[in-house]
């Protein structure tokens, strides 16, 4: 464990325990010579503790992390803070001030790391970003949602054959989780090969809000930061309970070109050979039915209603006998995060729900 009292120095500046910082870690500069920064705030708590990150929007369009770091940051159990947190609510200032996933020079940065110092833009801002904070933590979280017009139901996916890994994963509290592959130049394989675990929290759509996911993931982090030792251990009961961990998935993808009408949910409980959705021409002379390929739970679907074939419409999670199990806590989850219920709901957080 790096030692909170340790001297910490992030973009030349040098944050002592017991004080509270914002950051901007310059990357580049816009062809009209303005700066591209990455906006941090560093919050050291006055006793020793784990080093904790947690970024959104590697991916600049999706938002979702934004939000629930700003909320996080406005916590009173902060007040307790053992350790050091470092928010980064903006990692790809470019992809989010042009609501786009990628870099200028079209590059993904989730396959750019760990980057390099005199190579293109992506590999800049990852070189950046894993020298001045990735490499100076114990422990991150990556928040992400899904791709354009696509959601995805509130998952962890993390290496679950890392025990400390699959501790944040237990403690974030949400009723599904991936025991997903480390992809090549990802932000987790950067940060495994420096020996520090990061979870991945996957909910939502790009480019929206959606105040679930965002409840959700404010309080998953303020769970893992008590299951680390940054903040005092909670009364309150876990909400997912047990968690379900499935180690594969299976896309669902359109048959041919046309018009989607979805039969299923997010969240929803499928049974192989189930009717999921049909896919019709725009004058409706010819319907083509999608049927479950495998049993399991809608983790992802799309929210476009028109496919091309082979589009991707749907995401199934496999979880085998235990799907009755994700299906009460999938119901439990949605029924404890919803908008509208008093702050004791959510006690951390004082927030009025985004409609």
């Amino acid at each position: 464990m790096k030692d909170a009292g340790a001297p910490l120095v992030i973009g030349g500046t040098e944050i002592p325990p017991g004080f509270r910082d914002h950051i901007n870690l310059p990357v580049g500069q816009t062809f009209a010579h303005n700066e591209l920064a990455i906006p941090l705030q560093v919050m050291r708590g006055r006793r020793d503790g784990p080093r904790l990150f947690v970024c959104a929007a590697i991916h600049g369009d999706e938002i979702n992390g934004v939000e629930i770091i700003r909320r996080l940051l406005q916590a009173p159990a902060l007040k307790r803070l053992k350790g050091t947190l470092i928010a980064i609510p903006i990692v790809n200032m470019h992809g989010f001030i042009h609501q786009s996933r990628y870099l200028p020079d079209g590059r993904d940065l989730n396959r750019s790391f760990p980057g390099t110092e005199r190579g293109s833009l992506a590999g800049r801002v990852a070189y950046t970003f894993v020298d001045e904070v990735v490499s100076k933590c114990t422990h991150g979280i990556d928040l992400h949602t899904g791709a354009r017009h696509r959601s995805n139901f509130p998952q962890i996916r993390a290496d679950l054959d890392d025990e400390r890994a699959m501790a944040m994963t237990e403690a974030f509290d949400v009723p599904l989780a991936l025991d997903a592959k480390i992809r090549d130049g990802s932000l987790r394989e950067c940060a495994g090969d420096l020996d520090i675990p990061v979870i991945l929290y996957e909910a939502g759509e790009a480019l929206r809000f959606d105040e679930l996911h965002i409840r959700a993931g404010v309080r998953g982090v303020l769970n893992v930061m008590r299951c680390i030792g940054m903040l005092p251990k909670s009364r309150r009961k876990p909400v997912a309970g047990r968690l379900v961990v499935s180690d594969k998935s299976t896309w669902v993808r359109a048959s041919e070109s046309g018009i989607v009408r979805a039969f299923a949910a997010l969240g929803d409980r499928v049974t192989r050979g189930d009717l999921i959705a049909m896919i019709t021409d725009p004058l409706g002379k010819a319907e083509a039915p999608v049927y479950a390929p495998v049993s399991g739970m809608i983790i992802g679907r799309t929210n476009l209603p028109l496919a091309y074939e082979g589009s991707a419409i749907f995401h199934i999670a496999q979880y085998g006998r235990q799907v009755s199990v994700v299906e009460k806590q999938v119901e439990e989850f949605t029924e404890a995060h919803q908008p509208g219920f008093t702050d004791d709901d959510l006690p951390d957080v004082d927030e009025p729900p985004i409609s």
